[in-house]
């Protein structure tokens, strides 16, 4: 088993204090169909729309992001608890299967896009940029979708946790 040092200890126990949305990425292309679960993901400029999303470096679809070239980042919502365990892994559901569990949009010259999600993201990975553990991915949105109802789906102290939307004030 691979010990940690006191400082890398120290910084996952203070991320596990940093709430985060919870997203599935996919993408589809030439290298293969697949999706992960993320909570590194961000925005970084709305001129041109373009976000942040972090990969671990290990990861075995790594590779598979970076040869195609385009994915989608699917903003969970509070019903979608179980697709995001899947895609992290935690239920052994192979790859394929996955994406027949639920509500996906598969269209040709299009990257898989859960129906729901409070967001879709669509766009092109615009650079890469290797930091220690992990790949950082620039992603150029050509495509966004916007749900404007549902509750969030947030990851807090190593656990999924629902958040409520506020309600409109008439």
């Amino acid at each position: 088993m691979n010990r940690l040092d006191p400082r890398q200890q120290a910084f996952r126990e203070a991320m596990a204090h940093l709430c985060a949305a919870v997203s599935v990425v996919t993408s589809d292309g030439p290298a293969g169909r697949c999706g992960i679960t993320a909570t590194a993901v961000c925005s970084v400029t709305d001129t041109p729309p373009t976000l942040m999303l972090c990969i671990n470096r290990s990861s075995a679809l790594n590779p598979v992001f970076k040869a195609n070239g385009r994915l989608c980042v699917n903003v969970l919502a509070s019903e979608h608890e179980d697709v995001a365990k899947h895609f992290a892994g935690m239920t052994r559901v192979e790859m394929e299967q996955r994406f027949g569990l639920h509500d996906w949009q598969l269209e040709p010259d299009a990257q898989p896009r859960l129906a729901g999600a409070l967001a879709n993201l669509q766009g092109r990975v615009a650079e890469v940029r290797e930091v220690g553990t992990h790949s950082v991915l620039l992603v150029e949105l050509d495509d966004i979708r916007v749900r404007d109802r549902g509750d969030g789906l947030v990851y807090f102290s190593r656990a999924f946790h629902h958040l409520q939307r506020p309600s409109v004030a008439a």
